[in-house]
């Protein structure tokens, strides 16, 4: 089943970890997150595959906005 991965704060996408058709584990690091000067990384919640990047490299994101999808 698909897992959509949320920005948890709303920020800048500093950088992409994971690219589609990446295996990752729970905890890998998947997109960090620039908000006020600190870098926060959003990790995979469970073992899977990267289905699908909805986000690109330095783009804006609001809290809530889907940022990748693991299946």
């Amino acid at each position: 089943m698909a897992v959509e991965i949320p920005a948890h704060i709303t920020g800048t996408i500093w950088k992409i970890e994971k690219r589609k058709g990446d295996a990752v584990s729970e905890g890998d690091v998947l997109v960090i997150l620039e908000s006020m000067k600190m870098e926060m990384p959003l990790e995979a919640p469970e073992n899977g595959v990267v289905q699908d990047v909805r986000c690109s490299e330095g783009q804006a994101v609001q809290e809530g906005d889907v940022l990748m999808v693991i299946g």
